[in-house]
């Protein structure tokens, strides 16, 4: 019986503060990969593992330099991913310097992502700026169920117990619970069990937060489709806004994550949140399927 030979699949390892991701170049027709492949190079024991894979698409309006999709550890797909957004800026960057050194990318370009369009600015080596949208607060657009106009905290009740938790999307539904110590936050049972509550249909990102100052937060998250991660950009920007609305913190502020610090800068309510941070390669391979 002749043996069945398989393609290798090339990759490279990256991470954002300490959020990891496999990214995957589809622009050479390669298929996109499916649950089952996503959670064999997710796993941490027998694949690559990772957070998320990214994916590397043509782009899908004409002034982006490429597009990109994420899949979460589980094969779930995700709509947003802020270090996966520098992760991708670093990668395409980096392409184009190889493919033709005149004529790469400059200091500011623009990516295509499942929620839009944004705008990167390089700010230094492994260094970026991605412009991550208007947080969106109104129940319906998150979802919220159970609830039609915004407020700054819902009441949710847990086994009989009420608790208050701050929601807002940022292309992908965020709950925020502030806590006085996030080393002591209860994120492995209570992040599942807001997940699971029926007022968010979609399932949540669930953030913990602890304001230090007025321009320092300490955050972890707890994310749909993956678990706890040391970081999570989206959920940096998601706990920002909150806090902001409610007037605890400055409109710039550092957001501490167990994998390092993301700065977060959100002028005024109608203006576009901006998150700056680190992107590192790790290392690049073959997957052999």
């Amino acid at each position: 019986m002749n043996a069945v030979r398989h393609m290798p699949l090339p990759f490279t390892k990256m991470h954002g503060a300490g959020n990891d991701f496999v990214v995957i170049d589809l622009r050479g027709h390669v298929p996109p990969p499916g649950p089952g492949l996503c959670r064999a190079l997710a796993d941490r024991h027998t694949g690559i593992g990772c957070d998320q894979i990214l994916t590397i698409e043509p782009p899908r309006t004409a002034q982006a330099a490429a597009s990109y999709r994420i899949w979460n550890a589980d094969g779930s797909p995700s709509q947003q991913c802020g270090n996966g957004a520098r992760c991708i800026a670093a990668w395409v960057l980096r392409d184009s310097v190889a493919r033709d050194p005149e004529r790469c990318l400059a200091d500011r370009f623009e990516l295509d992502s499942p929620t839009g369009t944004h705008a990167v600015d390089v700010l230094g080596i492994h260094h970026y700026r991605i412009a991550m949208g208007r947080p969106e607060f109104e129940p319906a657009r998150i979802p919220l169920h159970g609830f039609d106009t915004v407020q700054d905290a819902y009441a949710l009740t847990f086994g009989g117990e009420r608790l208050d938790i701050g929601a807002v999307s940022m292309g992908n539904p965020h709950a925020l619970i502030e806590v006085d110590d996030v080393d002591l936050a209860p994120v492995a049972t209570f992040g599942p069990a807001v997940q699971r509550h029926d007022a968010f249909p979609e399932s949540v990102n669930v953030g913990f937060a602890q304001v230090v100052s007025r321009d320092r937060i300490r955050l972890r998250v707890f994310e749909r489709g993956v678990g706890e991660t040391l970081a999570c950009g989206s959920g940096a920007c998601a706990a920002a806004a909150v806090l902001m609305r409610r007037g605890r913190i400055d409109r710039e502020v550092a957001v501490e994550l167990p994998g390092g610090t993301l700065h977060i800068a959100w002028p005024d309510d109608t203006a576009q949140i901006a998150m700056s941070g680190p992107a590192a390669f790790v290392f690049e391979g073959e997957w052999w399927q």
